[in-house]
């Protein structure tokens, strides 16, 4: 199995910036994609930002331009760098991975984003 740990949360004023990390760990070596979601009060979860285990990326339209996915594979971490932060984008932001054959998924805790305006 897989299990994820989530930091870095926390308030910021609009315009600021915050780096969420996401520690993966047990079967490292069968991770495939990664990636970030949200979800705010009363909205469904969305996909922030995915990752492959080579790089590619792919970002959620209102996200593009601020936000940056990454990873190290040698740790085992996905990384977002989120800037010139938003009132919408005050949400629970959780780490995702997908690993095995069949691409099972595990789930970060979820980490609170709260951007005042």
């Amino acid at each position: 199995q897989v299990q994820l740990v989530e930091s870095g949360g926390g308030l910021v004023q609009a315009g600021g910036s915050l780096r969420l990390s996401c520690a993966a760990s047990g079967s490292i070596f069968s991770i495939n994609d990664m990636g970030w979601y949200r979800q705010a009060p009363g909205k469904q979860r969305e996909l922030v930002a995915t990752i492959s285990r080579g790089g590619m990326t792919n970002y959620l339209d209102s996200v593009k331009g601020r936000f940056t996915i990454s990873r190290d594979n040698a740790k085992a971490a996905v990384y977002l760098q989120m800037n010139d932060l938003k009132p919408e984008d005050t949400a629970v932001y959780y780490c995702n991975a997908e690993y095995g054959r069949y691409s099972y998924p595990a789930w970060g805790q979820g980490t609170q984003v709260t951007v005042s305006s």
